[in-house]
């Protein structure tokens, strides 16, 4: 504790501690964990930031005896408490923990690839501080199975924050070929489905690959300043310059139109309009 004019006041020797690096509970580490199970995700999250030493017996013991205990905790203070972790400096030192990564792992059984940080690529380990937490999430849940579907539910999360791992889901649990990555196909993607969740699949694709595509980093650049095209043709257009009244034929007219549109990298003339509408 200090007071406003920087005076240290010191009734547990924690500078002592922080000196060594040791990690300790105030008094009885069983009571502390009981007042609020918590504490264990802190514990995890001061040892991979702090300690120069190996883990107590005793502390390891007393908090595998208490992992029942977060069945009594809110998701939402349980997925709060984790974020803080996530976003720490000492997060990529989880995996190599023994003890620290067996604890996550049976506490958030959802994060199948939490092994995916084990051996990160140099471009990931360096902008992994920059990317948000949502997004680290989705690397450890996103597996193209319903464990996506387990984990929203459980923890009841935002409808943006859903899509977005969701839409990964669904995205890589299709085989990925040469075109999946191409200029052509993440224009389209690029296009239909916005920014956000265009840049959280190149993230995606290159934070599992073990060497970096440059060619993946030169489009996450080319993205990111870029606006979404816009559509030229309006429904009202078709209406008053080519005669096609309201109702089923107008939308479907102008969703083929849309299509051809994409698929020529958002250009279409005036006679393929016409053949279009003709067909």
């Amino acid at each position: 504790y200090a007071d406003l004019y920087g005076n240290l006041y010191d009734p547990f020797n924690g500078k002592k501690d922080l000196k060594n690096g040791e990690i300790k509970f105030i008094g009885d580490a069983q009571k502390r964990i009981e007042e609020d199970y918590l504490r264990v995700l802190r514990y995890i999250r001061f040892f991979l930031n702090y300690s120069k030493k190996s883990h107590n017996t005793e502390i390891v013991k007393i908090i595998k005896q208490n992992l029942e205990g977060f069945s009594k905790i809110s998701n939402e203070r349980l997925l709060d408490e984790f974020k803080k972790l996530v976003k720490s400096n000492g997060f990529l030192k989880l995996t190599k923990d023994k003890f620290c990564y067996e604890i996550i792992n049976l506490i958030f059984p959802q994060f199948k690839n939490l092994s995916i940080f084990k051996n990160l690529n140099s471009y990931a380990k360096e902008k992994i501080n920059n990317l948000d937490f949502i997004f680290l999430i989705s690397l450890m849940v996103v597996d193209g199975t319903d464990n996506v579907d387990y984990f929203i539910y459980k923890f009841n999360l935002s409808k943006k924050d859903k899509k977005r791992i969701l839409f990964l889901n669904i995205f890589f649990s299709k085989k990925i070929n040469s075109k999946t990555f191409s200029s052509k196909n993440l224009q389209k993607i690029f296009y239909i489905n916005g920014k956000q969740l265009l840049l959280d699949l190149l993230y995606f694709q290159i934070f599992r690959s073990k060497k970096v595509d440059k060619k993946l980093l030169e489009m996450i650049e080319f993205f990111k300043n870029k606006e979404i095209p816009l559509f030229p043709l309006k429904a009202i257009t078709l209406m008053t310059e080519y005669n096609i009244p309201e109702g089923k034929e107008l939308g479907v007219k102008l969703k083929k139109i849309e299509d051809r549109w994409i698929e020529n990298n958002f250009e279409i003339s005036k006679s393929e309009i016409q053949k279009i509408i003709k067909s």
